[in-house]
């Protein structure tokens, strides 16, 4: 099993959301068994469709740049290390604002899936 990843080895691709993500921890593929954990970009000028997941908690942690999330019924602007909570079942979407890409943590509890992910 696999404990330690390298950026450079975490493929980036698509979510369902729209989102680009690397996973930087899986269950399918690391040692982890409850929870995940990826990289998400959102470029500026972009939204990720708005979404909501059945069993799935997750926490957003911003690293970069500068977005408006919605979150239920809910609009605030997230900036570098600002964390949010996203409980299941609860509708979402964040937007990419300002000069510089969106980037934040994804951690997901439990661990992220495309079958646990409903478009709205």
């Amino acid at each position: 099993m696999i404990i330690k990843t390298t950026y450079q080895d975490a493929e980036a691709f698509t979510t369902k959301d729209g989102s680009t993500i690397r996973e930087l921890m899986h269950p399918q593929h690391h040692a982890a068994q409850n929870q995940s954990l990826a990289e998400a970009i959102v470029p500026v000028g972009t939204t990720t469709l708005l979404h909501k997941h059945q069993k799935t908690e997750e926490f957003y942690y911003i690293l970069e740049g500068e977005g408006e999330m919605v979150l239920g019924d809910e609009r605030f602007d997230v900036a570098v290390g600002d964390t949010v909570c996203i409980r299941p079942h609860t509708p979402h979407q964040i937007t990419g604002l300002g000069n510089k890409d969106l980037r934040f943590l994804c951690s997901c509890s439990p661990a992220y899936s495309h079958e646990d992910t409903e478009l709205l």
